[in-house]
């Protein structure tokens, strides 16, 4: 366990996510102090080191306001105003060294966690009414929304550094609440004028169906039924691939993402159907 994780016993989260939430944290920090340039840009990205550092602590401050019941208005949901916003906080935040934004991800991350124990205590854990940048959801959700951004931006992070990332199987696994909320929300215009039925299996993990109809967009647990086209894909591949770090066409050839059924042609148009939340 990492020493700013605490026991996560009796925590109102699925097994694993508290725990999960601080070690994230707690790995980009670490990444974050052995950074000796802030400058340094981040990989496909118009970001440095210091800038998506410094927005990490930004939104691990939000995500804890989101915990404790604020409303924090923060775009609207669609990318262009969610990168107005981030270029915002960022013009309004100055700090850019890594020593102190690493620290501030860590106690951003532990507020969080005290405002989920602290609903909790008070019956209100399971509120389905908090208002995020990405529509709303109750804590439980908001937690895997947090855990999937750190892990986004961790990844970035190592990259730009020469350091392993912090994605597995595990983490994928407690992202994927928040990633089957999210999807018809982040539907693209390419998913207009289709007509199709997924099922999606994560290799030793979760399973869900997504079937579309001329835009809609329906997200379903579980195995799904008499899908057209079946995608068997590696977990962490899935999330970086649907976090748009990683290339699908690269990770086909690595034999991380196999595809079968009615339609298999179908297989490589599904990442395009969603943009990246």
């Amino acid at each position: 366990m990492h020493p700013t994780v605490r026991p996560g016993n009796g925590r109102p989260l699925p097994e694993g996510l508290a725990e999960a939430i601080g070690e994230t944290a707690g790995d980009i920090a670490a990444l974050l102090r052995g950074a000796a340039d802030p400058a340094l840009p981040v990989p496909r990205s118009e970001w440095t080191v210091g800038e998506a550092a410094a927005h990490l602590a930004l939104a691990n401050e939000l995500m804890a306001d989101l915990a404790r019941g604020r409303e924090r208005p923060y775009g609207d949901g669609t990318p262009r105003s969610l990168a107005a916003a981030n270029a915002r906080a960022l013009v309004a935040f100055e700090e850019r060294r890594p020593e102190p934004l690493a620290a501030m991800i860590v106690e951003q991350a532990e507020a969080f966690l005290d405002a989920v124990d602290r609903a909790a205590d008070e019956g209100a854990a399971d509120d389905p009414a908090l208002v995020t940048p990405l529509g709303r959801m109750n804590r439980a959700t908001l937690a895997s929304y947090l855990l999937t951004h750190m892990l986004g931006h961790g990844y970035d992070l190592a990259r730009a550094l020469g350091r392993p990332h912090m994605v597995d199987r595990v983490r994928v696994g407690l992202c994927m609440p928040f990633m089957l909320l999210v999807m018809p929300r982040v539907t693209a215009a390419s998913a207009a004028d289709m007509t199709a039925r997924y099922a999606i299996r994560l290799r030793g993990g979760a399973a869900f169906g997504v079937a579309l109809d001329a835009g809609a967009v329906h997200v379903t647990p579980g195995p799904a039924i008499r899908p057209d086209c079946t995608i068997l894909i590696e977990p962490v591949a899935f999330l970086l691939i649907a976090l748009g770090r990683l290339n699908p066409w690269r990770a086909m050839a690595r034999g991380h993402v196999i595809a079968w059924g009615r339609r298999p042609w179908l297989a490589p148009r599904f990442p395009n159907l969603f943009t990246a939340p």
